[in-house]
């Protein structure tokens, strides 16, 4: 099975840990890494819609608009700070 992780969208800038941090996500890798090595809360509704997304990207089964949606829901859902990016 071939995994494409490069597929671009819209940035999104997550401000983590109270600001402290900021991850910037383009693709479907950098939304799966934040997710797993950055996200303050690995439980929710939407975190796992996002994850959901991520791999659906990466397989070819979801857009790459449904997983920038879905990686701001799951910022919300656990009080992260988003800008989004339109270009």
């Amino acid at each position: 099975m071939d995994w494409d992780t490069s597929i671009a969208f819209d940035p999104v800038v997550l401000f983590i840990k109270g600001g402290s941090k900021r991850v910037i996500v383009r693709t479907a890798q950098e939304a799966a890494n934040a997710l797993i090595k950055d996200w303050p809360s690995n439980d929710g509704e939407e975190y796992f819609a996002a994850m959901r997304a991520c791999v659906g990207v990466m397989v070819g089964n979801a857009t790459p608009r449904q997983l920038r949606d879905a990686i701001v829901k799951a910022a919300g859902e656990v009080g992260v700070t988003v800008v989004a990016v339109v270009h």
